[in-house]
């Protein structure tokens, strides 16, 4: 199994169900560049972060809140930037005014965000999983903003045993392109059941090399529990 975006994902989600049904989402760093790859992520409260490795200065598009989530009412968000605590705030007083959580809320946040300011117009990248207030199904929401906007977001329902990915880049390691909003989000699948092997999973099947070195930076796995409350997670990063 290689990665479904190429060999150059940038950074990249999934969201899904293991085999035995639970809640599952994974998210993937890396790099082509030295600064690119100087990050790591770390487990903060409800959070991931990902940020500089020792003294290097905090850059607000390299760092930022990656993961977010609210074990008391099972919300998991995860993005590659900015836009994650906005959708966990957003989401989060939807369920508790038991407003059902449909992909429009984050549509106009994504919409809002907008690409990244750099010379690759780099797309932001959005998913969440969450409970509703009357107990249904678990919902699944992939959002991505390109620099045609408005934003595109997709409401999933994951087969069991499987992961559904979207990534700011695709194509090869020298010319990375966006991701192609026009086709259908890759789906692979997924036969671990555990956070911590959802994560080397990811990362291994994401191994690749830039100018000799390695791209991958980080993974992180996670699976919620079967009060779909719960969310167990586990880091992978090429800097201990």
């Amino acid at each position: 199994m290689k990665n479904p975006n190429g060999p150059y994902p940038g950074r990249q989600l999934f969201l899904g169900a293991t085999a035995k049904g639970r809640p599952a989402f994974a998210y993937l760093v890396t790099g082509r560049s030295p600064a690119s790859r100087e990050r790591k992520g770390t487990s903060a409260e409800n959070s991931v972060i990902m940020g500089p490795v020792g003294n290097e200065a905090y850059d607000w598009l390299r760092h930022y809140t990656a993961i977010k989530y609210d074990n008391s009412i099972g919300l998991m968000t995860v993005s590659n930037g900015i836009q994650t605590e906005a959708i966990f705030e957003m989401y989060r007083l939807l369920y508790h005014t038991g407003t059902r959580p449909d992909k429009e809320h984050m549509g106009m946040i994504m919409t809002g965000a907008k690409y990244e300011p750099d010379s690759l117009h780099t797309p932001r990248i959005a998913g969440l999983v969450m409970n509703t207030a009357d107990d249904a199904a678990p919902v699944y929401v992939i959002g991505i903003i390109t620099d045609a906007p408005p934003a595109r977001v997709y409401e999933i329902t994951p087969e069991p045993g499987t992961l559904t990915a979207i990534s700011t880049y695709r194509g090869d390691l020298a010319n990375p392109v966006p991701f192609n909003i026009e086709g259908k989000l890759p789906v692979i699948e997924l036969p671990v059941e555990t956070p911590e092997d959802i994560a080397d999973y990811i990362y291994g099947i994401s191994e690749a090399a830039y100018q000799g070195d390695d791209i991958r930076v980080c993974s992180v796995g996670g699976v919620c529990s079967g009060d779909n409350l719960t969310w167990k997670l586990a880091i992978v990063n090429r800097h201990k």
